[in-house]
């Protein structure tokens, strides 16, 4: 500590620096940042899709974290791109997954930000999803209720429910409150699926939980149905995003540049 003092990294609410002998008074308040433990902070590409007055959208990797958080801080995209743009006041609109890579959106002006957030929570933005998933397991919690042909088409209607200190969001019996839009893409000789996901609601890990339950995991899953070691990347990508700009009313539409890994040859 007392190097931080040093330092001059504790300071007074005016932003002077505070001595380490300066004596401390009654109602004083002492001012500093929380030291960061070391951060291996590895080289990744982060492509801006887009960049104006308003918004910044990013092709996120997979195993990125969108906000600092444990062990992800400098190595957060949010952190990083306030790094590289030097844009401090940019936030996230939405959050994806460490481990879930494409298109992430960040308002610009704080002025605004509370429009762009109410837009996803009204449920009027168009995400779509792609992700491999199975070969189909036995023992799944729901019967497997997805279609096996190209182009087949049906709804997944759960109740999901994710306690505070639970690492897992659980599917429950009730009305429910999770609600996906599936359409087989391809299909696989082993039985692999790559599907395209359009989710209605934004439940906490909502593809991840309905499709294992179903007996078919993304491809690269290490939380569902049970935690695991993870092996290569969760095969999820954010494919797009669309929306009417509440802030200029244009029609906006994002398409992430990435893709899906192919199947093993």
């Amino acid at each position: 500590m007392h190097e931080r003092f040093v330092r001059g990294e504790i300071v007074r609410a005016d932003g002077t620096a505070w001595a380490a002998d300066a004596p401390v008074e009654p109602g004083d308040e002492l001012w500093f940042h929380r030291e960061l433990r070391e951060e291996a902070v590895p080289e990744m590409d982060l492509p801006i899709l887009h960049q104006d007055d308003h918004l910044l959208v990013v092709d996120k990797p997979h195993d990125m974290a969108t906000m600092p958080r444990g062990t992800h801080v400098l190595s957060s995209a949010l952190v990083r791109l306030r790094r590289s743009t030097g844009i401090t006041t940019l936030s996230p609109l939405h959050r994806l997954d460490r481990r879930t890579a494409g298109v992430l959106a960040f308002g610009v002006d704080p002025a605004e930000r509370s429009a762009y957030q109410e837009l996803f929570a009204r449920r009027e933005v168009l995400k779509e999803y792609l992700a491999r998933v199975g070969p189909y397991r036995e023992g799944a919690a729901v019967p497997a209720d997805l279609p096996t042909m190209v182009g087949a088409r049906t709804v997944l209607r759960d109740r999901l429910v994710k306690e505070r200190d639970d690492l897992l969001t659980r599917l429950v019996a009730g009305e429910p409150n999770a609600i996906t839009e599936v359409e087989v893409a391809a299909v696989e000789l082993d039985g692999t699926l790559t599907l395209r996901l359009r989710p209605l609601t934004g439940r906490t890990h909502q593809l991840r939980a309905q499709l294992a339950s179903r007996g078919m995991p993304i491809v690269g899953e290490d939380l569902y149905p049970t935690p695991r070691d993870p092996v290569g990347s969760l095969q999820l990508l954010a494919r797009s995003l669309a929306f009417t700009d509440p802030v200029t009313g244009q029609e906006r539409r994002f398409t992430s540049a990435l893709d899906l890994p192919g199947p093993p040859s």
